[in-house]
């Protein structure tokens, strides 16, 4: 990997992307012949993950340019790759589809946001971030604001946007390893993060750069091949990024006819009525907690009683045993399962509406939400560290400039293609499945249930399976559908190694962008200026293995959706950096005290709208009664609205309030703001 020439890399990519088509037919021949799914499922497993350590190991480097930048010799078209799989996480691979699945219209806030995010990049951020030349973003708070404070300001954010970030990706891998190689989910954590750990620790973003580029060849074939053979089967042209505005209206005709049925409308009332009895129970605590308990006690010894099958004593008993000691857990349990029940109680969507139909205010309302939430994953993309670390390893500004159209390209495949999944996946579930014997399911229904992400509840007890009935996390959608269109398994194991890879590369470089802010700006910078190269390295290493493991055990605690918490993420890193970076550059007068303030204003304005508007209690904290109605109804994930408006805000009122930066601060943004001016 030491040779950077584009031509042998080029050739070497080739060679490797057509290897990994050779072993996808070789493991379709050998499927044919009797291979158990589970050997498929470990085949792709750990030989991608062999691959991505073998390039570990032989990028492994000592040298501190190389451990933080990639040497600055990284072309354009492959660090335009590298971004590509940096950015398209597990929220992008697993949760886009499932989120557009759900919500329809809704969810085209994501491709938005995120598309526009990196024309940000482009035009305000990239090429001035390279001509700074540093390691980290911090680096350029410190150099612009003069000094320690904005730089360790900008290490907590750091650090804490991309831990939120990166906890969403492990939790990725878990539901990859748990479905796919049949590990306990808290188990197949930690195992997918010794995939992580392979390729950031040895050889720091070298490694990560070339794995990231290996990484995007498979999962973006492993995007692309079901839909696009889904697309042969139900159109007969395999162009799914044109054939599925068909599809939808096959949907919609389908969703007229579910949607009215008895069934469905009976479904419904029950659902609501069950959301009913728990606004109850939460009126009349405690004693409804002890009614619960005698309730429970009493069905479970009149079903051993009358012989009933031991399946369903296991369940009441499961129940009981779930129900909260305390009122105050009660009322938390309770709130949320009258939220969930509430939910699938209400009339449907169409998958075509734009905004949803219950009267003008919530219309008003879904419409403010969706404009919110593409603003915040637009400043967002264009503040999230990692991904702007990822322009300081291009060798000269033109070249990162043209690393960010690189980057969009290679983007721009699988976003025009979430679309086509979700109105598939849908398509062949309102199809085939829903109407079905609940008796005689697919075995894909119960294979996920175990794992949390698909339950079926007969509500009506007739048997079928009415789409009220069933709920799907919006995690599954992608990774499900091949076994939901009854592709062969060989698929899914393509569809989950991509996944793999497209979670192992955005957290080896969030895990790097973490470590890298604590050595270099904390340890190095602040605490120890005179550190060696080899001291430097050793702490970075040391702290992205303490930081991973943390990581790790947040995510098997299953804490939310993947789109939830980088929706989070985004929020932050937008209201911590976006107006210090903008301003930073484009406006001299900003100076130390506004930067700082505005930072730390605009992450604590962000940060207490979204814990009180998600959250009503912190049991570990020994907090309750903290939720709030959210602001002109904006969620929890659109938080960074108000702190990104307050960092502006702050960092202009106090800069014209305090004094002007230095003539040499001034100079600085002069130099960064002209990058056309650099020789190569």
């Amino acid at each position: 990997m030491a040779d950077y020439t584009t031509v042998p890399l080029r050739r070497y990519y080739a060679f490797y992307t057509a290897g990994f088509f050779i072993f996808i037919l070789i493991l379709a021949f050998l499927e044919r012949h009797g291979l158990p799914p589970r050997w498929i499922g470990y085949s792709f497993l750990f030989l991608t993950i062999f691959l991505y350590a073998t390039i570990g190991i032989l990028a492994r480097t000592a040298s501190v340019s190389e451990y933080y930048v990639a040497g600055r010799r990284v072309p354009a078209v492959f660090n335009g790759m590298a971004t590509g799989a940096d950015w398209m996480s597990a929220a992008s691979f697993m949760g886009l589809a499932g989120t557009l699945y759900l919500s329809g219209y809704q969810g085209l806030a994501y491709v938005m946001g995120w598309t526009g995010g990196y024309v940000l990049v482009a035009l305000l951020l990239a090429p001035y971030l390279r001509r700074f030349g540093q390691y980290t973003i911090p680096d350029f708070l410190a150099a612009r604001y003069g000094g320690n404070p904005a730089r360790l300001v900008g290490v907590f954010a750091t650090v804490l946007a991309s831990f939120v970030y990166v906890v969403a990706q492990i939790y990725g891998v878990g539901l990859i390893t748990s479905r796919f190689v049949g590990l306990q989910f808290e188990i197949g954590v930690f195992v997918g993060l010794a995939g992580i750990l392979v390729c950031s620790f040895l050889g720091g973003m070298r490694a990560v750069t070339w794995t990231q580029v290996a990484q995007y060849a498979i999962l973006i074939v492993a995007y692309l091949v079901p839909v696009t053979i889904l697309s042969y089967q139900v159109t007969g042209i395999p162009v799914p990024q044109l054939t599925y505005g068909h599809v939808l209206q096959k949907v919609q005709v389908l969703e007229e006819r579910i949607f009215d049925e008895p069934a469905e409308i009976e479904g419904r009332r029950i659902f609501r009525e069950r959301a009913d009895g728990y606004l109850e129970r939460i009126q009349t605590l405690p004693e409804s907690l002890d009614e619960e308990r005698l309730r429970l006690f009493e069905q479970i010894n009149d079903l051993k009683s009358n012989n009933a099958q031991m399946r369903e004593v296991v369940a009441v008993e499961r129940e009981r045993r779930e129900l909260p000691k305390s009122s105050d857990a009660a009322r938390i349990y309770w709130d949320k399962l009258m939220r969930e029940a509430a939910q699938r109680g209400a009339d449907p969507e169409h998958h075509l509406t734009p905004f949803p139909s219950g009267g003008e205010e919530v219309s008003n309302t879904a419409r403010l939400n969706f404009l919110s939430l593409v603003f915040c994953l637009m400043v967002g993309t264009a503040a999230l560290p990692h991904v702007l670390m990822r322009y300081y390893t291009t060798p000269s500004v033109r070249e990162a400039r043209t690393s960010v159209f690189w980057s969009l390209l290679f983007i721009l495949a699988l976003y025009l293609t979430a679309p086509a999944y979700a109105a598939f996946a849908k398509y062949e579930i309102y199809s085939t499945l829903i109407g079905s014997s609940i008796a005689q399911l697919p075995v894909w229904v119960s294979a996920w249930g175990k794992i949390g992400l698909v339950s079926v509840e007969d509500v009506n007890g007739d048997g079928i399976l009415q789409l009220v009935e069933l709920a799907l996390n919006p995690d599954v959608i992608l990774l499900a559908t091949p076994e939901i269109a009854g592709l062969p398994y060989v698929i899914s194991g393509l569809v989950a190694a991509g996944a793999l890879a497209a979670a192992l590369s955005t957290a080896d470089g969030l895990l790097l962008t973490i470590a890298s802010a604590l050595s270099h700006d904390v340890y190095y910078k602040v605490y120890r200026p005179d550190a060696t190269t080899q001291w430097r390295l050793v702490v970075s290493k040391t702290l992205l293995l303490v930081v991973a493991v943390f990581a790790a055990t947040v995510a098997s605690q299953k804490p939310a959706t993947i789109l939830s918490m980088v929706a989070w993420a985004f929020s932050l890193a937008g209201a911590a950096f976006f107006p210090a970076l903008i301003l930073g550059v484009f406006w001299k007068r900003a100076n130390a005290a506004g930067a700082v303030t505005g930072m730390v204003i605009g992450l604590l304005v962000t940060l207490y709208y979204m814990v009180r508007v998600q959250v009503d209690a912190i049991p570990w904290l020994g907090i309750q009664g903290i939720g709030m109605d959210p602001w002109w109804g904006i969620e929890s994930t659109s938080a960074g609205v108000w702190g990104v408006a307050a960092g502006f805000l702050t960092i202009v009122v106090v800069s014209l309030c305090g004094q002007a930066p230095s003539k040499a601060t001034q100079d600085f943004v002069e130099s960064v703001r002209y990058p056309e001016l650099e020789g190569s």
